[in-house]
């Protein structure tokens, strides 16, 4: 029986989890591709400004790939980034929070909105078809904090980064740093078939919810 759980989670890992990112990149193919169209619009036709927000981020085993995202920003401060130096000799402190909270003045009344119920993410459906992404995995980092990672911290890049994950299910912008690679690792030695599902029914509750949304 433990032989049989073992390759049914290693035929996942090498070949299911890409297979489960496409049939549901289709399935929800006229969803996202009407959302994103509706979007769009509401946006040029509220702020008539830039209708996306494009940066780099870290992926699997280090590669930096485009992530593309709707802005939520003043144009002015969204290519702001921390880039400020960090004395972070031996990785990024455990007690470090990096957010930006819904009251922030940069955040526009609509990218508020867009940011609570995650719509500002659904871009990123076609890094996932491009093979970036997946559906399911850790956030994809920027490079001004990957490069202060050490080993311990590394370990949450071993996977492709996700639209959502088990840290974001499990506090999204309300937990630590520390915490959020805790949640990370755990996901990347442990993810499943039935721990992806899990994942996505979670974070479908915690959207209507509107829970840790920045």
């Amino acid at each position: 029986m433990e032989t049989i759980l073992s390759l049914s989670q290693n035929f996942y890992k090498l070949v299911g989890k890409r297979l489960f990112d496409l049939l549901l990149a289709i399935i929800l193919l006229p969803l996202i591709i009407i959302i994103i169209i509706i979007t769009g619009i509401i946006l040029f036709l509220v702020e008539h400004d830039k209708i996306f927000f494009k940066q780099i981020r870290v992926g699997k085993l280090n590669k930096p790939f485009l992530i593309w995202k709707f802005r939520t920003m003043t144009s002015a401060k969204n290519d702001c980034v921390a880039t400020t130096e960090r004395n972070w000799p031996y990785g990024i402190p455990d007690n470090f929070v990096f957010k930006e909270n819904l009251e922030d003045p940069r955040i526009t009344k609509l990218g508020k909105w867009l940011r609570q119920l995650s719509i500002d993410e659904l871009p990123q459906y076609f890094n996932v078809i491009k093979g970036d992404m997946s559906f399911i995995g850790p956030r994809p980092e920027v490079p001004a904090f990957t490069k202060y990672y050490n080993d311990h911290q590394n370990k949450r890049l071993d996977v492709k980064p996700g639209i959502t994950g088990w840290a974001q299910v499990n506090g999204r912008s309300n937990i630590s740093h520390g915490e959020k690679i805790e949640y990370d690792r755990y996901y990347v030695e442990q993810y499943s078939f039935k721990m992806d599902l899990k994942i996505l029914w979670k974070t479908v509750i915690n959207i209507l919810k509107r829970e840790g949304a920045y």
